[in-house]
């Protein structure tokens, strides 16, 4: 009897003490860098490092690289495009990852790369709330804009020793944008509208600046470059693009023996 007593009393309490169970919901992110003046960065360039991580915690909840082509060049390099325009399409790169939410989460969205050329990598980060079950999916999903100019000094290599009497050193980069796409004298990514320089210092002091011409190749600048008293050279090649400030460089030394 008293049992029977005790439920018919404390039974009505009961749903009082026992939380409710929350449960975490799959939500989508996906996750595109599109690279400035240009198109999405992918595998060809070693893809974006990506991190998704709480922006009020800290806690990173997944990391991966984006993954796939640069996209469609029609789709993205339009003069007429708005801010609405979907830019993507199953070929353009991208990360996606689910994520169990069991609350909105202020999420920070970090990408760095590309990761194939470490010399011209940069950093961009974001930030938007996600909801459980509201997918970041829709159009072109969560993009992150990467500016810069990818330079690859080719020539000459690090610390080679030249003898004085060589008179010039050939001074040779490659330059790209950062997704990877080529420039040309005439082409979408013209190589007459970007200014290629070298500025070469010996001993640590600036001695000279010098503009790399166009070399005949798809993306390939040089220079010759004098030389003069033995020493320790650096020189700095870097890509800038007037229209829109976008740049980029590398560089490489060499030392001068002799004399």
């Amino acid at each position: 009897m008293r049992a029977a007593v005790f439920a018919l009393v404390f039974a009505p309490f009961a749903t009082l003490v026992v939380p409710d169970t929350v449960l975490a919901e799959p939500t989508d992110v996906t996750v595109r860098v599109l690279a400035k003046d240009s198109k999405f960065v992918g595998t060809s360039m070693g893809g974006m490092r990506i991190v998704l991580r709480d922006a009020q915690t800290g806690e990173i909840l997944t990391t991966g690289v984006t993954q796939g082509g640069t996209g469609d060049t029609a789709l993205i390099m339009h003069k007429d495009k708005g801010s609405r325009a979907v830019l993507s399409d199953d070929s353009a790169a991208k990360f996606t990852a689910t994520l169990d939410l069991d609350e909105p989460r202020l999420i920070e969205i970090e990408a760095y790369g590309p990761l194939g050329q470490p010399q011209a990598a940069a950093r961009v980060l974001a930030t938007q709330w996600v909801v459980p079950g509201r997918h970041l999916t829709g159009g072109d999903g969560f993009v992150l804009h990467l500016p810069g100019i990818v330079v690859d000094v080719l020539a000459p290599p690090a610390h080679v020793r030249v003898g004085h009497d060589a008179g010039t050193v050939d001074v040779r980069a490659n330059v790209v944008m950062m997704c990877g796409c080529p420039i040309e004298p005439g082409g979408l990514w013209d190589a007459d509208k970007l200014e290629v320089k070298a500025i070469v210092k010996h001993n640590g002091e600036e001695v000279k600046k010098l503009d790399l011409d166009f070399a005949g190749e798809t993306s390939q600048f040089a220079v010759k470059v004098p030389i003069g008293e033995p020493g320790f050279y650096e020189v700095i090649v870097y890509a800038h693009d007037p229209g829109n400030g976008n740049t980029g460089l590398d560089r490489t030394t060499f030392i001068v023996t002799g004399g």
